[in-house]
């Protein structure tokens, strides 16, 4: 499958949208005894992200209220999370998320690889500019502080947002960047890394598909093959998770939602982060990749994992089963 897959969503903005009717609704539904949570999903879940800004902006101007303050106060656990999450416009949440990730003690690597190895380049210069604003730090600089080695040199070039433009490519040097890989990996005794990360981090999606359709016609393996030969740890994955945002975005979503719902336990942080990010961009496409590839649908298998107010937000999110 080629990144040029057509994105489909699940939330498109609602019709005969009026913010300030939604505004009011959601005031209603929080205020006094006890809390509407049901109204709040209905509203707040089937609207997109531009929606719920206007709505915000209502909710103050009209009530003088802070949406976000009212719902954090009214609402708890993972179901708040949701809601919260969903109020945030996207590359602010995703900071925020960063941020989290490399918070604290320890660091949470899969989560920085997931949000940075899947992000176009005029992606990766918004969320840059946020996070600096919101942290007063550069990116670049935290994710220094908290990777090492070759996996810190490469979330470090993504992050300089040195990634060519969509659209940028060159069959010629496709070749050349082929030949490049090998020679630094299955072409050599040991590994040159530094060849690996400089072609993966730099060269636009729309180029690195060409160069690893000419690294299979050049060596009769997949550039995954080569990978899982030559790298190991968090570059491996890193660098495995570009590939497969590359060839197929929603293969490596859906996978990674498999993954946190999957064996004991739920990783309820991922499967939020990536339903309310991807729900306007192609989580339909997700829907009907994960249901290929595990053979039940992913509305089924939240609707297992998940109970109450916060199963109804995702549900309402992933639409219907």
């Amino acid at each position: 499958m080629s990144w040029y897959y057509t994105p489909h969503p699940t939330v498109y903005p609602a019709e005969e949208f009026d913010a300030s009717a939604d505004a009011n609704a959601l005031r209603k539904a929080m205020k006094g005894f006890g809390t509407d949570e049901q109204a709040i999903i209905d509203i707040l879940c089937a609207r997109t992200n531009q929606q719920r800004q206007e709505i915000s902006e209502a909710f103050t101007r009209e009530l003088g209220r802070d949406l976000i303050e009212d719902l954090k106060s009214e609402l708890g656990g993972k179901f708040e999370d949701v809601i919260v999450g969903l109020m945030m416009p996207p590359a602010k949440y995703l900071c925020k998320q960063l941020h989290k990730a490399m918070d604290g003690v320890g660091t949470n690597e899969k989560t920085l690889i997931e949000i940075l190895c899947s992000l176009t380049n005029e992606q990766m210069h918004d969320l840059v500019a946020n996070y600096e604003e919101m942290y007063d730090r550069p990116l670049a600089e935290h994710l220094c502080s908290e990777t090492s080695g070759s996996f810190r040199r490469l979330l470090t070039m993504i992050c300089i947002g040195g990634r060519d433009p969509q659209g940028t490519v060159d069959p010629d040097l496709a070749v050349e960047q082929a030949n490049q890989l090998y020679n630094a990996g299955e072409g050599k005794l040991g590994t040159d890394e530094e060849v690996f990360y400089k072609i993966l981090a730099h060269a636009s999606f729309d180029q690195l598909e060409i160069v690893f359709e000419e690294y299979k016609s050049l060596t009769g393996r997949t550039i995954e093959q080569a990978l899982k030969s030559e790298l190991s740890g968090e570059l491996y994955d890193a660098l495995s998770s570009i590939v497969e945002c590359v060839q197929m975005t929603p293969h490596f979503f859906a996978k990674r939602l498999h993954k946190a719902m999957d064996g004991v336990g739920t990783d309820d942080a991922s499967l939020i982060r990536i339903i309310v990010c991807r729900s306007e961009i192609d989580l339909q496409n997700i829907k009907d990749e994960f249901e290929q590839m595990y053979n039940k649908s992913l509305y089924s298998v939240v609707k297992g994992e998940t109970s109450g107010d916060y199963k109804r937000a995702l549900l309402a999110l992933i639409g219907d089963a």
